[in-house]
């Protein structure tokens, strides 16, 4: 006589999934993070199927308040908020990303190099990040992108300018502190050349904490960016872009969605950013993030 099998639990299959997920990653806020930032990553490749209206065209009423129809209002040239809400996420996202992989492979390459090698390359290389330290973030951006010009490209290589010196000292930092470990030691002495020595051995090793800075700099980017478009380094009109959108808002303090909207996006992609890299520090570091865990229980 056959015997039915029992269907399996649905609910027991997703906890087992969920299970096996490592503990940072089930956390709720790296659980929010994640999610957002898959939302923005979607808006960012379907912007044109999702918006409901062209973002430059001035066809519908001006400073019309959110409602049915125009769910974000529209601004003061008759264009839908939404729609270049959603539009300015192709800008603003992308361009982080490709700004915070610039300083990564600029800095990362600069500090590894003068980490492993040591003497006049090590002094020369972070007494040029030096440099770019001693002045604020971001009025040294400002003044680059005034001098280079007002527009998107000159915003990004004015925030690169400032950025690539953290990754670089970061990076010289670990690579100083692997350099004389005995795995890097053997291969040398097995014949590795210095250049393969750094590729093969110190590298994989160092990426992790990279890989973290690099995750969290991407909000910081984002922010930077919309800051430079907010004083008018940035992008031009009638480009959609969220920091020139904020800054249009505050022209029109009583029509305050103008305003608000680009500023919750530019919120959200930075708090996503964040736990993000939040969460894949305590993947990588799960010791670090116990006894963090362990000291803030204590302290309450």
């Amino acid at each position: 006589m056959n015997t039915l099998k029992p269907a399996p639990d649905r609910k027991r299959q997703g906890s087992r999934l969920l299970t096996r997920l490592p503990r940072a990653w089930r956390r709720p806020l790296a659980v929010i993070g994640g999610l957002v930032t898959l939302g923005w990553l979607v808006v960012v490749i379907a912007a044109p199927l999702l918006a409901p209206h062209d973002p430059l065209a001035q066809d519908l009423p001006r400073l019309a308040q959110p409602g049915p129809g125009h769910w974000f209002g529209t601004d003061e040239l008759g264009r839908d908020v939404l729609s270049r809400v959603l539009h300015g996420a192709r800008v603003s996202i992308p361009l982080a990303l490709l700004l915070v992989v610039l300083s990564l492979l600029l800095g990362g390459t600069l500090g590894a190099i003068a980490g492993f090698f040591g003497r006049w390359v090590d002094e020369t290389v972070m007494r040029f990040a030096d440099l770019f330290f001693a002045f604020p973030t971001v009025i040294l951006a400002m003044v680059v992108a005034a001098a280079l010009g007002a527009s998107l490209q000159n915003a990004v290589l004015a925030v690169l300018v400032v950025a690539w010196p953290s990754y670089a000292r970061v990076t010289r930092g670990l690579v100083m502190g692997l350099r004389s470990r005995e795995f890097v030691l053997s291969g040398r002495l097995l014949g590795f050349s210095a250049w393969r020595s750094l590729r093969v051995d110190v590298l994989p090793n160092v990426l992790g904490p990279i890989l973290v800075l690099a995750t969290l700099d991407i909000g910081t980017a984002t922010l930077l960016l919309s800051g430079l478009s907010f004083l008018g380094l940035g992008a031009k009109p009638p480009t959609p872009e969220w920091g020139a959108m904020v800054a249009a808002g505050t022209q029109e303090f009583d029509s305050w969605w103008i305003g608000v909207f680009p500023g919750l996006a530019i919120l959200t992609v930075v708090l996503a950013f964040n736990f993000l890299g939040d969460a894949l520090r305590d993947a990588l570091d799960p010791a670090g993030a116990e006894t963090i865990g362990a000291d803030k229980e204590r302290a309450a």
